[in-house]
């Protein structure tokens, strides 16, 4: 990623979301990223940014299902130590984000079997819904030595 390609990124974010600490791998590509927790859950979003764009300056589907899967994935987290990985992920897409929209996302659990849980949810732009779908997710232990997804990486002095 160019200095260029950051430096051109929107910050611009509503009250009660803070940006996810995802500053390195596939997160820092799609980025930047966006949560709120409050009494009614977990809330993830991003705006849609030059670089999310189709050719008619939509968010692109490959995007929308990314973030489908990191809005709806979330709400299988029971702490900032649950990791996950994802089996399926079924989305129907109903309408489009331009440039510009500020897109959130999340789920809720509808089953559980042992360690396989499965989530219905939705992504919207302000009033409007632009994908429904459920994803299925595997709780997975994490390796010894691994980051955390959202942990900024410590540099040497």
């Amino acid at each position: 990623m160019t200095d260029d390609f950051t430096r051109s990124q929107t910050f611009d974010i509503p009250a009660g979301y803070q940006e996810l600490p995802w500053h390195r791998g596939f997160g820092r590509q799609v980025g930047p990223l966006f949560e709120k927790r409050d009494a009614t859950g977990l809330t993830r979003a991003f705006r849609v940014e030059e670089h999310h764009t189709n050719g008619m300056m939509n968010a692109h589907g490959g995007m929308l299902m990314t973030f489908a899967d990191m809005a709806w994935g979330g709400a299988v987290e029971r702490n900032e130590d649950t990791w996950w990985v994802t089996i399926r992920l079924m989305c129907d897409f109903l309408s489009g984000a331009p440039l510009g929209s500020f897109v959130e996302g999340n789920g809720t659990v509808v089953g559980v079997a042992d360690d396989i849980i499965t989530v219905e949810g939705r992504i919207w732009s302000g009033d409007k819904t632009l994908m429904r779908g459920t994803g299925i997710f595997k709780l997975i232990s994490r390796r010894e030595g691994q980051q955390k997804p959202f942990t900024r990486a410590v540099q040497d002095a």
